[in-house]
């Protein structure tokens, strides 16, 4: 499970006394046991660790912003280390190809005609690729194909 591998790379990375990677890895962990415990659940799913790494990748991706419009470079190399570490635990993303392709698949299996039918394709789709596609993207490639 992907806990159990962020976990085992916070013990490496005492090992290695790698203060930056044990800080960040520290704080994913307290995250996570964190919507452990609003969830009441001992371990989390993997597609529910990829949420929270998601909500962290959104979260440094807006300080990276303000530090990049502030010119604060010290700040700026520690975002992108921590983005660096916490990407390497995110699925590779589907590309938009990749994305059409099961997108069609969906929409001929659950017989997707109109834009009304938006709401159930955009679900199935979604429970389908979980973590590898952006929910935005995947409504506007929907939207297109059921317009045509």
């Amino acid at each position: 499970m992907l806990e159990e591998r962020i976990y085992r790379d916070y013990l490496q990375a005492l090992k290695d006394k790698d203060r930056h990677r044990i800080e960040f890895l520290s704080f994913i962990r307290a995250e996570l046991k964190n919507v452990a415990i609003e969830l009441k659940k001992d371990k989390l799913q993997d597609n529910q660790v990829w949420e929270v790494l998601k909500k962290q990748k959104k979260r440094l991706s807006e300080i990276k912003e303000t530090a990049l419009s502030s010119n604060r470079s010290d700040v700026l190399r520690a975002i992108e280390k921590e983005l660096a570490i916490l990407e390497s635990y995110l699925p590779q993303p589907l590309s938009e190809t990749e994305l059409s392709t099961v997108i069609d698949e969906v929409i001929s299996q659950l017989s997707a005609t109109s834009l009304k039918d938006m709401g159930r394709v955009i679900k199935a789709v979604l429970e389908k690729v979980g973590a590898r596609a952006e929910p935005k993207e995947v409504s506007r490639l929907v939207r297109e194909k059921l317009k045509s």
